[in-house]
């Protein structure tokens, strides 16, 4: 198995590369790589590999913006001694997310979930591309399954009033106020929604348009929304995103 290190601290790298030696001989380390610049040029320049280990504070800038400048078509395994990157991480391709110092039974357990996905996918492959070829009617998600103790619902899209991210979690709750947690990053049930419905008010936050009951002015030229049913932390709209936000309330 090809593996890619993304990591600026060369004894951390070395480190890493014998731990997975240790997981597996057969793993090969392609490349180490100490920056976005370099990790660009490489990923613009090789086939990718079987999956990337990815440091995150790197010595030019945080390694999410690798992903904005070049395709990563492969899984990554981000490795960081910080937590509090854990939801963006998993909006880039991530099937785990591993604090510093790595122990190795938690890199064990990481390459086994590699196995484990890419033998799921591959096994499934015919019926996931027979699901591409027949979308839904409109392209959205009509319902969604959630767990309520020992049984399984399905709650109407329409029914949803919003979702938000907390604790390395993220929830759904409906019109009633009945929380769910859910197994999806926000951004990936971004993507499943009508965007003329649902909006990304900030990166805690995805509201349903029924959901906002009332929009008030905020200091700084921000805005204030209230919605239902209610919460008890503010949700404020940055100045950068008033007018994009008005722009939806308004189409």
């Amino acid at each position: 198995m090809d593996v890619l290190i993304i990591e600026d601290e060369k004894p951390a790298a070395e480190k890493l590369r014998k731990a997975l030696e240790a997981c597996d001989p057969a793993i090969q380390v392609v490349s180490v790589l100490g920056s976005i610049q370099q990790a660009t040029d490489w990923l613009s320049a090789h086939p990718a590999p079987a999956v990337i280990f990815m440091d995150i504070e790197l010595s030019d800038g945080l390694s999410f913006k690798i992903f904005e400048k070049t395709p990563i078509n492969c899984p990554v395994i981000f490795t960081t001694a910080y937590d509090e990157y854990w939801q963006e991480a998993f909006e880039h391709n991530s099937i785990d997310y591993l604090l510093k110092p790595i122990k190795q039974v938690k890199l064990e357990a990481a390459l086994k979930k590699y196995e484990k996905l890419k033998l799921h996918f591959a096994t499934n492959y015919q019926n996931l591309a027979s699901w591409q070829q027949k979308p839904a009617e409109n392209g959205y998600k009509k319902r969604f399954l959630v767990k309520r103790g020992a049984d399984y619902i399905s709650i109407k899209t329409e029914d949803i009033a919003y979702f938000y991210a907390t604790h390395k979690l993220v929830c759904m709750v409906d019109n009633k106020g009945q929380k769910f947690i859910l197994d999806q990053s926000l951004s990936d049930i971004e993507t499943q929604l009508d965007a003329s419905l649902f909006y990304r008010v900030n990166r805690k936050y995805l509201l349903n348009m029924s959901a906002i009951k009332r929009i008030k002015t905020y200091p700084k030229s921000k805005l204030l929304l209230e919605v239902e049913p209610a919460l008890q932390e503010e949700i404020v709209i940055s100045q950068e995103n008033v007018t994009a936000f008005k722009q939806w309330m308004g189409q």
